[in-house]
């Protein structure tokens, strides 16, 4: 009887054993959708000499090579690869139906220029007061301004996650996709109050994701020399493509376009070079430690069998 409790002790390790073996070679990340914010009729933010369509759309195509370099096994996909014309909308579509398991969206930002007034001298000012017999005429002076503009110094980067309030479209979003794996048997239907809290479940699963990802590309660019703004996020107003997409989601801005000396550096071939390593490194990275966070449960897993 012992032996018999042995062998099938032996046997259920081995079965264990396979499907970690088969899991490891199952990423949790397959798929990464890169996007190249803006494009076509909207060109986004403008500097003095280029646009935020054509930079992020140099940068996204040069993320996603390297990314293919740096992860053959992982299916990398463009949103789009030319100067055309994409809504927010079509965007996290598009991510959704090619069932991505990370959303990168790749943007340039922009600061208002600064407003600056002096007075350079007084003119007179005549006006009325009363009416028929009682009007009479008066005069003051009153300043005489010049208003002119200068560019905003503003520089460095930031990365955007969704706002906390706009969980409900992730919930939505989050509803609307079938987990392959089996870590969800059917799409959660948020009507229900089953479905409503496995989709919150996974959508706090998203969120933690999305913020430990943008912090580790915040940290890249701080190693390479860049200023920082952290990790972001913008209450006031969503951000559709991070809300809507039904998977971790980050928006970057790699720098402002309005500081010229910022605009040379996104533009220059160095300064594309040490974006895309940056974004490539943290993704690689991140991507990774999902993987061995996903392979060491199932070690603790066979290990407790085994004991």
């Amino acid at each position: 009887m012992k032996k018999k409790t042995i062998a099938v002790s032996f046997l259920i390790f081995n079965l264990l054993l396979f499907h970690f073996s088969f899991s490891q070679s199952q990423s949790r990340i397959r798929t990464i959708i890169v996007d190249a914010g803006h494009g076509g009729a909207d060109q986004g933010a403008k500097g003095a000499y280029s646009t935020e369509a054509q930079l992020t759309l140099q940068l996204a195509l040069k993320v996603g090579a390297l990314l293919q370099q740096e992860l053959p096994d992982t299916k990398i996909i463009q949103t789009r690869t030319t100067d055309t014309t994409q809504s927010v909308r079509d965007k996290a579509a598009f991510a959704n139906e090619n069932k991505g398991d990370l959303f990168i969206c790749i943007h340039v930002n922009a600061a208002p220029p600064i407003r600056h007034s002096k007075v350079t001298g007084y003119r007179t000012r005549t006006y009325y007061t009363g009416k028929g017999n009682n009007r009479k005429k008066h005069t003051k002076k009153v300043p005489v301004y010049k208003r002119w503009t200068t560019p905003n110094p503003r520089y460095g980067t930031g990365t955007y996650v969704w706002a906390a309030d706009r969980d409900t479209h992730k919930a939505d979003a989050v509803s609307e996709r079938f987990e392959s794996e089996g870590e969800l048997t059917d799409a959660p239907d948020p009507s229900t109050p089953e479905g409503a809290i496995a989709s919150r479940l996974w959508v706090q699963k998203y969120f933690k994701n999305s913020v430990r990802l943008a912090s580790m590309i915040e940290s890249e660019f701080v190693n390479n020399g860049r200023k920082s703004d952290g990790v972001l996020q913008r209450n006031e107003k969503g951000i559709w493509v991070l809300q809507a997409t039904n998977m971790p989601a980050v928006l970057i801005e790699t720098g402002f376009i309005t500081n010229k000396e910022e605009e040379d550096y996104l533009n220059s071939e160095k300064g594309q070079e040490e974006v895309t390593q940056s974004i490539v490194r943290a993704i690689v990275n991140f991507k990774t430690s999902l993987d061995n966070l996903r392979n060491g449960t199932v070690v603790s897993a066979l290990e407790s069998q085994n004991n």
